[in-house]
């Protein structure tokens, strides 16, 4: 009766109700329930005639897990399973409610299984009296198992088109509908009981680049098939892309979630023919837990992107599990980059100038040139948007930006005639090994009509240190073959080894401010500077003091003999037109051997009020470009170089 009915095409509804009504006529004291569990887990009532109408729409949406009573657990697992105490058994604690006041004491329950093995339903036996199957009921039950295999895979069929709408064709996986509509359904009232993976692959653009979208295709099905593999008997979905998740609901996998992402992580080193290539996918992964304020699964869902951004920003490669004050942190770094992203499209960001001078002739020997971000409140220095540069793409724009706004700029100085040398610009870790630095320089410059010969590379002593120093010093030694110099900034405020100036050729120091504020007599600091100075004097470096804000610091700095120097006694940093101007009328010329009439007593001042531009001596304000003017008691040259950089 029941394969007629398949045969002629009956709905599939009214073919597991008439099945159950046979069961139960054939065995009594029993009672029949049949559910659909669909490709991301989720439970739907199909039959259960014999039981209350709302007691079967309280099971809609469910999903399968460990503890999601016998039929919820029978899915999860792929194996029957026996509950013969529902009042104490532990699976049925948040469902007993439901069962117990309508005489139901045991409940047995059976996957159904496709011809590929996997879950798509649930047959089950409610008994009144606390007991398992009879040997006949098992027999039976194999009987029904078949036949609504048969029912459900012909309605599948039917529903095809329907179901590719929550299927990856590429990787098999549920795809990002499947993956929202389980997390809507997803309960929140126990904290622990369920979380999230999210990964990203970090190489798949490259892959897509350098062998084609067919390779990156081959990548992506390759690490959906780890994923799947070892997620079980948790879910593994393609959100898009190279984006994917984990939605872990199993108690071993939610005991050790750092284990589990270092076994996925380990996993994915393993190579991958992507049709003759052997790749190894690099992923990053975020992870998040349910806590016990978290108000719905949309939290969770953002607590895993916000340890995955901060991964993928600090610990690139490995994993990180959210903590409580990150999801502050990236709402604040994140709103920092929407401000940014802004500025960059309508065209507010851009560079303004801070002097550096001759400290015995107070001429101005160079430019360092600052970000700024102007908005309808002012203008902000980049030390009020730093958030904003841990994201690689913005923080490429800046640099493209600034690059093309001084390259810009100097050429309108050397077209006005004044006196110029060198461009300083200060780079990151990130601007170093994207491999295509030297190009971008030459280009920018070129197109502007700026001789490469006027471009000082400016780096701190951070961009020296991690585990990529052969990746350095050949992009160094690229740019040093285009005529470039380098100097050091800030030295002395990151690891202070002079080492470094032994790994890397420097042509120039940058003293930090923080040394120049602490020169009075016997203070460290003073001792510090005057043996840097001996030092690089010997090693044919000249020197720069940043920071400079008093009369006796000069003196000082004199009588060790640094020449060079910037800082708010001289000046703030200005606009492009305010600094052509203080050019124009300060700059040191090259046949000029004393100081420009009346530059001793009108010396480059600071507006009082303005405190901001006193805190722009932070490393991390800096970005961009550095610019300068030659001399001749303190030209740079290839030899000895004198600096005028730019962040």
């Amino acid at each position: 009766m029941i394969l007629e009915m398949v045969a002629k095409g009956e709905s599939l509804q009214r073919t597991a109700e008439r099945l159950c009504c046979e069961v139960e006529e054939r065995v009594p004291g029993v009672i029949c329930s049949v559910l659909l569990v669909d490709e991301s887990g989720t439970i739907h009532p199909l039959a259960a005639p014999s039981l209350p109408d709302d007691y079967s729409a309280s099971l809609e949406g469910l999903i399968t897990g460990p503890q999601a009573g016998s039929c919820g657990s029978a899915a999860y697992y792929g194996k029957p399973v026996t509950v013969t105490d529902i009042e104490t058994d532990q699976r049925w604690a948040s469902f007993k409610a439901l069962a117990v006041p309508l005489g139901l004491a045991a409940c047995w329950s059976s996957p159904i299984k496709d011809a590929a093995g996997r879950v798509i339903g649930t047959f089950a036996f409610y008994f009144r009296e606390k007991r398992g199957p009879s040997r006949i009921e098992r027999r039976i039950v194999d009987t029904c198992l078949h036949l609504c295999a048969i029912a459900i895979e012909r309605h599948q069929r039917v529903l095809e088109r329907e179901r590719r709408a929550y299927f990856d064709d590429l990787t098999g996986l549920p795809n990002r509908a499947a993956f929202d509509a389980a997390l809507t359904r997803l309960s929140c009232q126990e904290s622990g009981s369920w979380a999230l993976l999210v990964a990203d692959l970090d190489n798949l653009k490259v892959v897509n680049d350098t062998f084609g979208h067919h390779a990156g295709d081959r990548l992506l099905q390759g690490v959906a098939e780890r994923l799947s593999s070892l997620s079980t008997p948790d879910r593994a979905f393609r959100l898009g892309g190279d984006e994917f998740a984990i939605l872990v609901q199993s108690p071993q996998a939610l005991s050790g979630l750092e284990q589990v992402a270092g076994k996925i992580l380990e996993a994915l080193k393993a190579e991958v023919d992507v049709g003759g290539q052997l790749i190894a996918p690099r992923a990053t992964i975020g992870g998040a837990k349910l806590t016990s304020g978290d108000q719905s699964s949309d939290i969770v869902r953002q607590n895993a992107d916000f340890a995955l951004y901060h991964a993928k920003e600090t610990r690139r490669g490995s994993f990180v599990h959210y903590w409580k004050g990150l999801g502050t942190t990236m709402i604040r770094r994140l709103a920092a980059i929407r401000e940014v992203d802004a500025a960059l499209k309508d065209g507010r960001v851009e560079a303004h100038y801070q002097p550096i001078v001759n400290l015995a002739s107070r001429e101005i020997i160079g430019m360092e040139a600052l970000c700024r971000l102007r908005t309808d409140d002012g203008v902000l220095t980049a030390g009020e948007f730093v958030d904003a540069f841990s994201d690689s793409r913005i923080a490429a724009e800046i640099t493209a930006r600034m690059l093309a706004s001084v390259a810009k700029d100097v050429r309108q100085w050397l077209d006005r005639g004044i006196p110029f040398q060198h461009v300083g610009i200060n780079v990151s870790s990130a601007d170093f090994f994207g491999g295509k630095l030297a190009d971008d320089i030459a280009a920018v410059f070129d197109e502007y009509r700026v001789p490469l010969k006027h471009v000082v590379l400016e780096v701190t002593e951070s961009v020296y240190m991690g585990e990529r120093d052969d990746g350095l010093a050949t992009a160094i030694a690229k740019l040093r073959a285009k005529g470039l110099l380098l100097a050091l900034d800030d030295f002395g405020t990151g690891f202070a080894s002079l080492t470094h100036l032994l790994s890397v050729p420097v042509d120039i120091l940058k003293i930090d401010k923080s040394f120049v504020a602490q020169l009075a007599p016997g203070e460290p600091s003073a001792a510090i500077v005057e043996g840097l100075l001996s030092i690089s004097k010997k090693l044919g470096m000249r020197v720069v003091a940043e920071g400079v804000e008093h009369e006796e610091q000069v003196g000082q700095l004199l009588a060790f003999g640094c020449t060079i120097g910037q800082g708010f006694l001289f000046s703030e940093a200005v606009d492009f037109h305010a600094a052509t101007d203080l050019l124009e009328q300060f700059a040191q010329r090259a046949s000029s051997s004393r100081p420009p009439r009346g530059a001793q007593s009108r010396l480059l001042s600071v507006e009082a009020g303005d405190q901001r531009f006193r805190q722009t001596a932070k490393r991390s304000s800096k970005v961009g470009l550095t610019v300068s003017c030659p001399a001749d008691d303190c030209a740079l040259s290839s030899s000895s170089t004198r600096l005028f950089s730019a962040h």
